[in-house]
């Protein structure tokens, strides 16, 4: 899409704060890392959705799992924005579109006077059965994070990565498999994914888990059985996790908790499991090479499907992915912004 010649290019408009991307005829944030009088959320992980903002616009899910991490704010004037819906802030036209990245995440697209910016938030481009896929919006700036810009990051195919997992634990029956994945997002999605390659036993769950597989259950999303990892008396294993699947968030595996189950495998489900020294640094016996960002191949494949002359890049691997956009004939600048990562990192 490329504006009209009287359309003001997004770069007159769009601001680089230390708060993050400010929009100025809209007077309101984009995923800010400090509370602002107004935000725009894209997605419900701590590094773009954080508290005490005195207005939010985002998803109904965003906002439902924003509630669920930070508690009711009784001050704050909240907005939810289906997929699709449109709502003027000052002179901007904001509009809400599907990341693929976790429950309720979205693409950020604003207009103002012919010219129109799409602020990617997170995003990834395979099929996930817990939330609703990426969809590509024409635009004249694409802003696009960079987490797994580097061309040694190729995902493999997710199902190929459950059966490795299920090859493992046929193979070892005596053993606990235990699951390092974040709370929002990586927890449900392998949840769902074990479900589909025939997995219909109940998996365990730490508690840190319940909360949000309960707010993805609430919003229609089938998670089978799940039942909580009580990890039992100190220096006691607990005997019926042999031969089952725990899920946990990656800190709790390391820590007591952790040492009470039996003789566990242990796994880490993402993306940065490529780089085998992170495995072994983490101490991980299976990496699941499972990640919910586009890896390099799917980010150059976003450029194209998206098809804006002009790419901004937020966070991550900005050089290497700047000079291979440019390469393919995108102008592309890094805006170098701080305080986004991977959640859990």
């Amino acid at each position: 899409m490329a504006a009209s010649t009287t359309a003001p290019h997004p770069q007159t408009w769009i601001e680089v704060r230390p708060q993050g991307l400010y929009c100025v005829p809209g007077g309101f944030y984009v995923d800010p890392v400090r509370p602002v009088d107004r935000a725009v959320i894209t997605h419900g992980h701590s590094d773009h959705a954080r508290s005490g903002h005195g207005a939010v616009a985002a998803t109904p899910e965003t906002l439902a799992i924003m509630t669920a991490r930070y508690g009711a704010e009784p001050d704050q004037d909240r907005q939810a924005l289906r997929y699709g819906e449109r709502l003027k802030i000052g002179d901007v036209t904001v509009s809400l579109h599907p990341a693929g990245h976790v429950l309720g995440s979205a693409q950020a697209c604003l207009e103002y006077k012919g010219a129109r910016i799409v602020v990617s938030g997170d995003y990834k481009r395979r099929a996930d059965p817990t939330c609703a896929g990426f969809e590509p919006v024409p635009c004249d700036v694409f802003v696009t994070e960079a987490t797994f810009g580097l061309p040694v990051f190729r995902h493999p195919d997710d199902r190929g990565e459950i059966a490795k997992l299920l090859d493992s634990v046929a193979l070892f029956p005596e053993r606990c498999h235990v699951i390092g994945a974040y709370a929002l997002g990586k927890a449900q999605r392998l949840i769902a994914l074990l479900r589909q390659a025939g997995w219909e036993r109940p998996i365990y769950i730490h508690g840190a888990l319940q909360n949000l597989c309960d707010l993805y259950r609430d919003h229609g999303i089938d998670l089978g059985e799940l039942l909580p990892a009580t990890a039992g008396q100190k220096g006691v294993a607990r005997d019926e996790f042999k031969g089952e699947i725990v899920l946990a968030p990656p800190s709790a595996i390391a820590d007591r908790w952790g040492r009470r189950l039996p003789d566990p495998v242990v796994c880490m489900a993402s993306g940065w499991m490529r780089v085998r020294q992170r495995a072994r640094q983490r101490g991980v016996e299976l990496p699941l090479i499972i990640s919910d960002h586009a890896d390099w191949d799917e980010l150059l494949k976003t450029f194209d499907d998206v098809g804006a002359p002009e790419i901004w890049i937020t966070h991550g691997s900005e050089e290497a992915l700047m000079h291979a956009a440019a390469a393919r004939g995108y102008k592309a600048r890094a805006l170098a912004l701080v305080g986004y990562e991977e959640e859990g990192q």
